[in-house]
């Protein structure tokens, strides 16, 4: 089985293939005071509860965007596992073409979801994932990602916006009834939800003009994805398991260019 890390600014989320197979997946925290002796008898508890033994897993890939982070969950995965983990970076074999001013700035997470979205989906695809932040990759039809948008992320602005106000207080991120809305709540949740909503369907229009595509494949990813695609009908397809199965997908292409070799 492959276990594949998804290390993200505030949760870290594990993913376990058999084969093309999800059998089963978890999500905990980002922490960096955590040692690799706490990621990894948590990791080994869920896995339990899941079903699967830490014997079963003989590969391990991971992607990651806190670097302070990397040592620690390389060293949990050779100690408790007895593997090195492959790293999505420098070097290894994505399939995906980047053509942007500088490659390396891509973050890893960027990378693994373009893969996975033109792989699934094909091209012209959009990927928006509503993360910590929200980030729009564009792939163009020969699979090629050609750029993209990064802009405040929806649980980020409300926590930005309830720390910065003395009244604001934090509310559940649903969308109103009403844009009009009649109490301080609602108010809040008319705003970001609904301004979001605005955001990205602009940010898209653009997108198609700049392309020169009107047939767009625009696939949401994250925590907030499916909240905000009830409110953009442009957005096609909400995968929540988008990053994982481009993780699946890059190891296999190293896995198969290892075993040529």
């Amino acid at each position: 089985m492959l276990l594949a890390i998804d290390i993200g600014n505030t949760n870290i989320k594990y993913g376990i293939f058999k084969g093309d197979e999800l059998v089963a997946s978890f999500r905990v925290s980002s922490r960096l005071t955590r040692t690799a002796d706490e990621y990894g008898s948590v990791l080994v508890n869920l896995l339990s509860d899941g079903g699967v033994r830490k014997k079963d897993i003989d590969g391990i890939i991971m992607s990651s965007v806190i670097p302070s982070l990397n040592y620690t969950m390389c060293h949990m995965c050779e100690y408790f596992f007895g593997i090195s983990p492959l790293m999505v970076g420098p070097g290894i074999k994505t399939g995906l073409n980047i053509k942007v001013e500088n490659a390396k700035e891509v973050g890893a997470d960027r990378i693994v979801n373009s893969v996975s979205a033109y792989n699934k989906y094909g091209g012209p695809v959009v990927v928006i994932d509503f993360g910590t932040a929200t980030t729009f990759n564009v792939i163009d039809k020969d699979g090629v990602l050609i750029g993209g948008v990064i802009a405040p992320g929806i649980k980020t602005s409300l926590e930005s916006l309830v720390k910065s106000t003395a009244q604001l207080p934090m509310i559940e991120l649903v969308s109103p009834k009403k844009v009009i809305a009649k109490n301080t709540e609602t108010n809040m949740q008319a705003g970001i939800i609904f301004g979001f909503a605005g955001l990205v369907d602009n940010i898209l229009n653009k997108i198609r003009k700049e392309l020169g595509e009107d047939k767009i494949t625009v696939v949401a990813t994250g925590g907030m994805g499916e909240i905000i695609a009830k409110e953009v009908r442009s957005i096609s397809v909400v995968d929540r398991r988008l990053t994982l199965d481009g993780l699946r997908i890059i190891y296999g292409l190293n896995k198969i260019d290892n075993q040529a070799k």
